[in-house]
């Protein structure tokens, strides 16, 4: 049997790009790879509608894909296929102007995926595996229904997705340099080998800076409370960071995939952004309701 890390060696061409760029070290390769794709992210950001929508729902489905073959072993289509069904059909149904009832469907998706695993009991490398199928749909899922359902306020949903990202990256920057820079005690040596409390301060502190500045470029008043947020969305990232950390160590593998060179796969890219994205969308649902969460998130 193909054991996690054979898998990730094996990641296919992105495998194959991690193997090409072998010469460049880590640090190199995350540079190189954020360069490229963060204009691309960013563009679909600014453009918004159908073209955001496509980027959401094509990552959604990479972490839903990652996620089943990081605990199951292989791509089961017991997952995948109420998985991936499910989020076209959300997909569909953000473009149509349907935000409750794309939501809705995630959650249908994953009870389905759980119950296919039950009621069809074929190999499953962890207990429980009607939990893991149901959480893969959910988790994939919120990669999607976050940022496209903030994108879609018309009032500041790119503000918005801005905010959460620019945040998300800032945490994870500074974090990594502070980390490396600084040293000092683990964060969570069990989980994670690497993260030290000098790295989660430096998140913090990277995390507020950014999404404080974003408001303020943007015209947001009452920037108090809007670093509030920011703060607790970093808390979040890192939560996030070290939740997927945790996943791929109950299964014996170092990165999610290899679809990013000095990243991983779209798990380890995402880990943090879908858990604070999705955070943000419930405050601003909260405050002002599923038609305006952008501004129920930024306005205070």
């Amino acid at each position: 049997m193909t054991t996690p890390d054979q898998r990730n060696q094996d990641g296919g061409t992105g495998g194959q790009l991690s193997s090409m760029l072998g010469g460049m070290n880590n640090f190199t390769l995350r540079i190189v790879s954020a360069a490229i794709l963060a204009p691309i992210v960013l563009g679909c950001i600014w453009l918004g509608g159908w073209v955001f929508f496509l980027l959401c729902a094509a990552a959604a489905a990479g972490v839903l894909w990652e996620w089943t073959r990081l605990v199951v072993g292989n791509a089961d289509a017991r997952v995948l296929l109420p998985g991936m069904t499910a989020l076209a059909v959300a997909l569909l149904l953000v473009g149509l102007d349907e935000p409750g009832a794309a939501a809705g469907m995630v959650v249908i998706g994953a009870v389905l995926a759980g119950g296919v695993v039950a009621a069809w009991p074929l190999r499953f490398p962890a207990r429980n595996p009607p939990l893991w199928a149901a959480a893969g749909v959910l988790y994939g899922g919120t990669a999607f229904i976050g940022p496209a359902l903030l994108r879609r306020d018309p009032t500041l949903g790119l503000t918005a997705v801005l905010f959460v990202a620019l945040s998300v990256w800032a945490t994870d920057i500074f974090a990594y340099c502070a980390g490396r820079a600084i040293g000092g005690p683990l964060l969570w040596p069990q989980v994670s080998p690497k993260k030290t409390w000098a790295g989660a301060v430096g998140g913090l502190i990277g995390g507020v800076a950014a999404g404080t500045l974003v408001a303020y470029a943007s015209g947001i008043g009452r920037l108090v409370p809007v670093g509030i947020v920011a703060l607790m969305l970093s808390v979040l990232t890192q939560a996030g960071d070290l939740f997927e950390s945790a996943v791929k160590r109950r299964f014996g593998a170092k990165d999610a995939g290899a679809l990013i060179p000095g990243h991983g796969g779209l798990m380890d890219r995402l880990d943090g952004f879908l858990v604070a994205a999705l955070a943000a969308l419930l405050i601003g649902v909260l405050r002002q309701g599923m038609d305006a969460p952008a501004q129920g998130l930024l306005v205070w």
